[in-house]
């Protein structure tokens, strides 16, 4: 059960220094806006924006950080609660931890990003801790998305309603790494684990009490 929680932490960690390390590097080496193509289906394209993933927006900017730590709090806290359970399956927990990365990571941007970046006007490149300060207080800075997968195109005939002649790309959204990590964690647990959390609610406290108990012996 300690394996599993060293786990979940090494997940946790991996994802957010793997995602902040690109984030950086994409901010201060290309200037908003700019576009490299790595291959025709796939392209580093630097954009930000205030929303949640896949640059979806709800709400004030404010909203959404404090309801990002909220919700990371929760989860945290929620896995606190059931790790040492012995029905816990470990793919849950991946998943769980993949979330909470995710979201951390973008939390990071919109707390700090606004204080150690400038703002320069294109083609200039931001830079880190400017002499004049950040563009942004504390909780209102913006995500940095880089990741843009244009996989097919195609126009609309023009007979369709609407959107006939109109040009069809897809996968249009631009994300990040910390938005690939709750991607993948709400699939894995709709595909895989949406059982999970029934059997865990289910499971007697006294058997998870045993189970602690059992794991303190055996240091």
């Amino acid at each position: 059960m300690k394996s599993k929680g060293l786990l979940a932490l090494i997940i946790i960690l991996s994802v957010i220094i793997i995602d902040q390390i690109v984030k950086i590097y994409i901010k201060t080496h290309f200037y908003l806006g700019e576009s490299v193509e790595v291959a025709s289906w796939f392209k580093i394209l630097f954009i930000e924006n205030n929303g949640m993933a896949f640059g979806m927006e709800l709400g004030s900017k404010i909203f959404l950080t404090l309801l990002r730590i909220v919700v990371v709090g929760l989860v945290i806290f929620y896995v606190c609660r059931i790790k040492n359970n012995p029905k816990l399956k470990t793919g849950y927990l991946v998943s769980l931890a993949l979330i909470i990365a995710g979201a951390a990571g973008n939390i990071l941007d919109s707390m700090f990003y606004g204080i150690i970046f400038n703002d320069p006007m294109p083609p200039t490149v931001a830079e880190m801790f400017p002499q004049d300060g950040g563009y942004a207080p504390f909780l209102y800075g913006r995500v940095v998305d880089m990741l843009y997968f244009p996989l097919f195109s195609f126009n609309w005939p023009e007979w369709v309603p609407f959107i006939g002649g109109d040009l069809f790309i897809f996968f249009q959204p631009v994300f990040n790494i910390a938005d690939a990590a709750i991607t993948v964690g709400i699939l894995l647990l709709i595909l895989f684990y949406s059982s999970q959390l029934t059997e865990l609610q289910h499971q007697p406290n006294e058997e998870v009490e045993e189970a602690s108990e059992n794991e303190l012996s055996a240091d």
